[in-house]
């Protein structure tokens, strides 16, 4: 029987609750080209993070009715796609394609397949799910999609040829042949890196040799920045576009997601009267405490235990004590919200996110280090979705991996606070009238003054360095 032809409307999500526009980034299908259900046909671009939108169905691309860079609201039709339905006699709810035989229409032609591979290392959620139920690596299947971009039929194809029974031996075997790269997909090996190829990505800080006791140097082997949102890979050469200039200039062009942190840290600045402070913490008996624990932390747990994970513990047993600190200004009132959701200042090659630790004051350190470290996955994969950058009521910022040891960051609109972590050093300081060397470090605070005032302030960072300074070799982090 013959099949007909129709088109089906492909409207812009619901992608998160708040949401009600997102920008077209870029189109990943062109008219004419095959579909496959779940694969992603366009990305788009939100405040918080970039997100795929997937076909609904299969078929043929036809009109694209959103240009990119074009801002759509929620529930618009951005493009129609052309599917195949049979004239008579088909079943109730059937809604696929036949894949094989004349008038197949989804299978993708292999002329497809750019030569430059462009498209070869995205993937879309369908494909990455699949491939970690199968323990694929995704770089072992050849794409016949866009740019050479890997389809779900590609692994399911890959499967039947018994693929995953041998993905696993080849890839160890390539692992232990092949050198490191500098690729997005194979993190650096640990010590690797060189000082010259500074990380470009805001961490939590791991103690220089300097801010170790002496006694405990030797028991130190692994990296000096190894743990928390640093990531352990080589980091990214951003892509550039460059129009044309002269010798002495040239241009580069605002991404979508630049314009965005523009857009936002000008509300910030413009609506928020910033206040500014700063304390120092001892913090010798953390770097011992974690000393002591990391090693055995990281066999039993297979994370690092770092120098946030206590900070985050004590930062938020200092907001309920003063749980002004976790509010947002609303004109006529002042909301405080009940949830303390932490979010994490995370510096990309091209943008800054903020991922956020909902409820972390119902974690324990070790939990508030697995959450650290699931986040930095999340960085180092690219999969942060929209539902983990919503929420956030505090924000934590480390700049100590750059050295840095003053700081005044601007509040994550329209949270009232921000706190920064400085460097761990060591400095001589004065106890009980004798000079003591001191593994020290600066917290400094960004305060929206229409909330807060230097007395709550005062006191909550007060609270937060007799929460630091509390921790001690027995101090328990399950």
């Amino acid at each position: 029987m013959p099949n007909q032809k129709t088109l089906t409307d492909v409207a812009l999500p619901q992608l998160a609750e708040s949401l009600v526009s997102a920008t077209i980034g870029k189109w990943l299908k062109k008219p004419g080209d095959p579909v496959e259900q779940y694969e992603p046909i366009c990305e788009v671009i939100t405040d918080k993070v970039n997100a795929e939108i997937p076909s609904t169905v299969d078929g043929i691309m036809g009109e694209l009715l959103a240009q990119e860079g074009q801002e759509i609201q929620v529930g618009t039709v951005i493009c129609r796609i052309e599917t195949a339905v049979e004239a008579a006699g088909s079943a109730a709810g059937d809604t696929s394609l036949a894949t094989a035989g004349p008038g197949s229409t989804v299978a993708p032609a292999p002329s497809l397949a750019a030569s430059d591979g462009t498209q070869r290392s995205r993937y879309s959620p369908a494909v990455q799910t699949l491939a970690a139920e199968h323990g694929l690596d995704l770089r072992q299947i050849a794409g016949t999609g866009l740019g050479g971009r890997v389809t779900r039929k590609d692994v399911l194809a890959f499967i039947e040829r018994g693929g995953a029974a041998s993905a696993a031996s080849a890839s160890a075997g390539a692992a232990a042949s092949q050198p490191t790269q500098p690729s997005q997909q194979q993190p650096a090996q640990p010590g690797a890196a060189s000082a010259a190829a500074a990380p470009v990505e805001p961490a939590p800080y791991a103690a220089p040799a300097s801010a170790i006791p002496a006694g405990l140097n030797a028991a130190v082997s692994e990296p000096v920045r190894n743990s928390g949102l640093h990531l352990t890979e080589t980091p990214r050469i951003p892509t550039i576009e460059v129009e044309n200039g002269d010798r002495s200039e040239y241009f580069i062009d605002v991404t979508p997601i630049r314009n965005t942190i523009a857009t936002r840290m000008r509300q910030s600045v413009s609506e928020i009267p910033h206040g500014w402070m700063m304390i120092e913490v001892d913090v010798t008996n953390l770097v011992q405490l974690r000393n002591k624990l990391k090693d055995e932390f990281k066999k039993k747990e297979g994370v690092n235990l770092t120098y946030l994970a206590f900070l985050l513990k004590a930062v938020v047993g200092a907001i309920k004590d003063y749980p002004i600190m976790n509010s947002v200004w609303a004109v006529d009132k002042i909301i405080v919200k009940r949830d303390i959701n932490i979010s994490l200042a995370v510096g990309t090659e091209d943008s800054v996110m903020t991922p956020v630790i909902k409820k972390a004051d119902q974690k324990n350190i070790a939990g508030l280090a697995r959450e650290i470290e699931e986040l930095a996955s999340k960085v180092r994969s690219g999969k942060l979705k929209l539902d983990d950058m919503q929420g956030g009521t505090f924000t934590v910022n480390n700049t100590g991996s750059f050295g840095s040891i003053l700081t005044q960051p601007i509040i994550n609109y329209p949270q009232a606070a921000i706190l920064t972590f400085e460097s761990i050093v060591k400095r001589p300081v004065v106890i009980n009238d004798m000079i003591a060397v001191r593994s020290m470090a600066n917290l400094c605070l960004s305060l929206d003054h229409r909330i807060l005032d230097g007395v709550i302030c005062g006191r909550f960072m007060q609270r937060v360095k007799d929460n630091m300074e509390s921790y001690s070799l027995d101090t328990q982090v399950y």
